[in-house]
């Protein structure tokens, strides 16, 4: 009995400390924009660029949707061609920071979230760069591609954080 107490002590002290990682908010490492209007930022977005990542892997003509939940969080579709066959992934997101910062946290598998920032983002809307950590990164439009001095940019701004924008992916659209 001592040993299954001790284990369900164990698993809800680690329980406790996942969900208050989970829970901070403030991005540790990334400054998200400010005078930032959610509503302005819903619709969808074409992936101009990214960092290779497990979940897109072999993915091309990636979109980002993001539309109002009833509840007041933001629902994000993803959607891309792997092998030519669609695929989607349906999660979730809500504001993490003041409600004017461009800071969300975003979560594709039940309670566990991650950093969404958005590091750069223009006044209209038109395009905005996204970092969750130092492995992920995208570029992100409102059309399926960006000027070049826009791209151009955006990765030297990426490379001053202190990314390594020689492994930055331009997705196919």
């Amino acid at each position: 009995m001592r040993i299954f107490m001790k284990i369900v002590s164990t698993v809800c002290f680690l329980s406790l400390i996942l969900v208050m990682l989970s829970c901070r908010e403030r991005p540790s490492t990334f400054t998200p924009v400010t005078d930032f209007d959610l509503t302005k930022y819903l619709g969808t977005w074409y992936e101009i660029a990214r960092f290779p990542n497990s979940f897109e892997k072999g993915m091309t003509n990636v979109t980002a949707s993001y539309s109002l939940r009833k509840d007041g969080k933001v629902k994000v579709e993803n959607a891309g061609l792997k092998n030519g066959k669609q695929k989607n992934a349906i999660g979730k997101a809500k504001i993490a920071g003041g409600v004017n910062e461009g800071f969300l946290r975003v979560s594709f598998f039940g309670p566990f979230y991650g950093d969404y920032v958005i590091i750069d983002l223009d006044e209209k809307y038109s395009y905005a760069m996204i970092a969750s950590s130092h492995d992920l990164l995208w570029i992100l439009s409102r059309t399926p591609s960006l000027e070049k001095e826009i791209v151009d940019r955006l990765v030297e701004k990426a490379k001053t954080l202190g990314f390594d924008t020689s492994v930055l992916y331009f997705t196919p659209q």
